[in-house]
């Protein structure tokens, strides 16, 4: 296909998948002639991008046209809209056109409708962290791209040490496959890599938003004011580490509740709790034994106000700090009552 619509944040993902089309696209000795990135967000330079898409390359390989910041699919000119009409399906296949957009598709808008049928629309968001699944599946992607091959401990330890950071999964598995091929990996360096290399090697796995969420959930308020002061010291957003929290308080909160209502069938729970891979129910099922399920619903009401403080502008730190501390208190008192202490 010739022309390429890419949106998302995830701009080190996206930036890859451009960089891909355009070495295929270009060849070497060519492509200084056949490169144009045409800077701006403006109708006119959306324009000029179709207009030089329809020019033919110079010598061999295909031309490559590339507009890094389009906003045709939130705002689109008359004008625009007339010539993305004219030109779309007109793009000849020794072109490739890129547009590129950090922000969603209007859905309603003629232009992204217009792209949606004569271009390759590719979505590059962050996977929710709480989604451990999906963050699995990434790994096991990124990893078969790479060609490197992991046990299934080392793909769930790798995910949840990075998360949805897309630019240290790849600089953990380049990491990885360095260590590997100089005899790291028992001296076997087709076998795949183990775990214990996964913990050994990759610093940031007790570092992130979900083990904060466990060490709420466990009651643990040192650690849990350890791991929030780790995050914003790392300039994780603190909206991104709430959502986390709301992801996976809900989470636990929809598997508690199946289990307190009796249901048997992992699938049932899974969907009901919109968990993509059923298997991982009965680890889940493992996280929330323990925990009454008044404390998890007693949760959400804290985090609730927690975004709400967020977003009226309290301090990160402070807000974050003080909710983490009445999140643990409240795990602590339902535990301590369950026990009888």
């Amino acid at each position: 296909m010739s022309v390429h619509f890419y949106w998302g944040e995830d701009d080190f993902a996206l930036d890859r998948a451009v960089a891909a089309l355009r070495e295929a696209a270009l060849d070497p000795a060519w492509g200084s002639f056949n490169y144009d990135k045409l800077e701006g967000d403006g109708s006119d330079v959306a324009i000029a991008a179709l207009s030089q898409a329809m020019t033919p390359p110079f010598g061999s390989g295909q031309r490559f046209v590339y507009m890094p910041e389009a906003r045709l699919c939130q705002q689109c000119s008359a004008d625009l809209l007339a010539e993305l009409e004219r030109s779309l399906d007109k793009i000849p296949e020794t072109s490739v056109l890129v547009f590129v957009s950090r922000k969603k598709p209007d859905g309603r808008l003629k232009s992204t409708k217009l792209l949606k049928k004569y271009a390759e629309v590719r979505e590059f968001s962050p996977i929710p962290p709480w989604k451990t699944d999906e963050l699995a599946r990434r790994v096991t992607q990124v990893a078969r791209d790479l060609d490197i091959k992991l046990t299934s401990e080392a793909t769930e330890l790798l995910a949840e040490a990075v998360g949805n950071n897309t630019r240290q999964l790849f600089g953990e598995l380049e990491k990885l496959r360095l260590f590997a091929e100089n005899g790291g990996n028992g001296g076997q360096a087709n076998a795949a890599i183990e775990g214990s290399a996964v913990e050994a090697l990759v610093a940031a796995t007790s570092h992130n938003s979900l083990q904060l969420a466990k060490a709420i959930r466990d009651g643990k308020t040192s650690t849990a004011l350890d791991l929030v002061s780790e995050l914003i010291a790392r300039n994780e957003a603190a909206l991104r580490i709430v959502a986390t929290l709301n992801g996976q308080f809900r989470t636990w909160l929809w598997i508690k509740l199946a289990i307190e209502s009796g249901e048997r069938s992992d699938k049932a729970i899974a969907e009901a709790a919109e968990v993509g891979n059923p298997k991982r129910i009965y680890f889940l099922k493992q996280e929330v034994a323990r925990v009454p399920l008044s404390a998890l619903q007693g949760s959400l009401p804290v985090l609730l106000d927690l975004e709400y403080s967020l977003k009226r502008g309290g301090d990160d730190l402070t807000t974050l700090q003080t909710k983490t501390i009445e999140l643990c208190q409240l795990f602590s008192a339902f535990s301590a009552r369950r026990t009888g202490r």
